[in-house]
């Protein structure tokens, strides 16, 4: 009958009527950030190391006598430049240029890759300096810190190649961009970590 009301069988489910939005890729973001925060507590571990055994030499060469400013400026260069390089790429990948976020992310790689010859070119000379990291507490902490840092931006170096190899087989669909955006993150947390290298370790480092 059309004036019996509706049984509870009948009824709608609020379950049902609220809809959930959920915007795409947003769980990929959250972890991201979450892995960057870890890498900001191994860092920072890394130069509270830094400032406790900095200035332990054990009667061995310091850090004046070993760093050479004009070479790990020259490399801070290659990293900035590649740090500027991804925006643009970022920019592209924006406008759904796909030929530019390639070209982009292309340099990018290559200024990386300068970075990481320089850092093992220094490394390879102090060690045959006979200022490896078994020398003292001081190199210790900087080849633990400095190379943490590289290594990172080695995988980064990993991840580039790999997020260029998709976007020149898939283009740029929504997944890629938001790959693109979590390493973007990444480049840039490691401009930032070396900023800070830099600054406490070469320069102050320098001026003790």
């Amino acid at each position: 009958m059309s004036g019996t009301p509706a049984t509870t069988a009948d009824a709608p489910h609020f379950w049902e009527t609220e809809p959930h939005h959920h915007e795409a890729g947003s769980s990929t973001m959250l972890g991201f950030w979450l892995y960057l925060m870890s890498d900001c507590l191994i860092f920072a571990m890394l130069f509270a190391g830094w400032g406790v055994y900095g200035q332990s030499a054990a009667g061995g060469p310091t850090a004046p006598e070993l760093f050479d400013l004009k070479l790990v400026a020259l490399n801070t260069a290659m990293l900035l430049f590649s740090s500027i390089t991804y925006g643009f790429a970022m920019i592209a990948a924006q406008e759904q240029n796909k030929r530019g976020t390639l070209g982009w992310l292309a340099v990018t790689g290559l200024f990386g890759a300068a970075f990481l010859g320089i850092e093992l070119y220094e490394f390879a000379h102090l060690i045959h300096e006979g200022a490896g990291p078994q020398r003292s507490a001081f190199l210790s902490s900087f080849f633990a810190l400095v190379g943490t840092h590289g290594l990172h931006v080695f995988f980064g170096m990993i991840w580039l190649v790999v997020l260029m190899v998709q976007v020149a087989q898939k283009g740029l669909i929504a997944a890629n961009t938001r790959r693109l955006a979590c390493l973007s993150l990444f480049w840039h947390f490691l401009d930032v970590v070396w900023i800070g290298v830099f600054t406490f370790v070469y320069l102050l480092g320098s001026m003790q």
